[in-house]
């Protein structure tokens, strides 16, 4: 089943406020874990979660930008 307009806001404010953070801090945690690769090879690791995270996320955050499209006003 879809989510409704409303319904995918909501969660795209908790994955941003909740998830997002928590996000930063399990992959801030597992390169502390590897201890500090160089700085090249931690770069990459972090450019390339950066972008990941957003992936399983896609279907949220789709159209959230735009006017309501369950609302009749034009």
């Amino acid at each position: 089943m879809a989510l409704s307009y409303k319904a995918r806001k909501r969660w795209s404010l908790v994955v941003l406020l909740v998830g997002m953070p928590a996000y930063v801090i399990a992959c801030v945690t597992v390169i502390n874990w590897l201890e500090r690769p160089s700085f090249v090879v931690e770069l990459l690791v972090y450019v390339a979660l950066g972008v990941l995270w957003a992936f399983p996320f896609k279907f949220v955050f789709k159209g959230i930008g735009q006017a309501d499209p369950d609302n009749g006003d034009t």
